[in-house]
């Protein structure tokens, strides 16, 4: 029986904890995420940084007209609030870590990293041209951290001494 079910998830490619490096295939990792900050995710085990984006860190302030205001946590709770109680897919892009990964995430056919950036809560990284139309979106429409002004997450880091990563 157990094998047969087994069999099944493979069939359908719903391996819920596929470890990364195992074989020659890049790892799908899919259930219910929790959301840890604006663009990673916790997920099966795994620590899931969305590749190609950066959303504000926490404690990271912008403004709206003159007022400050918590993007950090709002691009945290924007994420949740897209995931909901969904099942996510993520695709693994490349390791972060022993226990994280930096992936492609889903939620069916939709792009979440793209639409995050889209949704205006992230920006996509410097050089990575995947993103750079959902981010003209976002600007166009003046959505999430466009509504006012903001520093780029990668600046803010340097500036608070945290260094370019994550």
């Amino acid at each position: 029986m157990i094998r047969r079910f087994a069999a099944f998830l493979a069939l359908w490619g719903l391996c819920l904890l596929s470890p990364p490096g195992v074989g020659d295939a890049r790892a799908d990792v899919t259930g219910k995420a929790w959301v840890i900050d604006g663009d990673t995710i916790h997920l099966a085990g795994y620590r899931i940084r969305l590749w190609g984006i950066d959303a504000p860190e926490e404690g990271q302030t912008c403004t709206r007209g003159e007022a400050a205001w918590d993007c950090g946590a709002e691009a945290t709770f924007a994420l949740a609030n897209l995931l909901g109680r969904h099942w996510v897919t993520c695709k693994d892009e490349a390791p972060d870590g022993p226990d994280g990964l930096v992936a492609i995430c889903y939620m069916g056919p939709w792009d979440i990293n793209a639409r995050v950036v889209r949704d205006g809560w992230a920006l996509a990284e410097p050089g990575n041209g995947d993103y750079a139309g959902a981010q003209a979106v976002a600007e166009r429409h003046r959505a999430g951290l466009w509504q006012g002004t903001f520093q780029a997450p990668w600046d803010w880091r340097r500036d608070q001494g945290l260094g370019p990563n994550r």
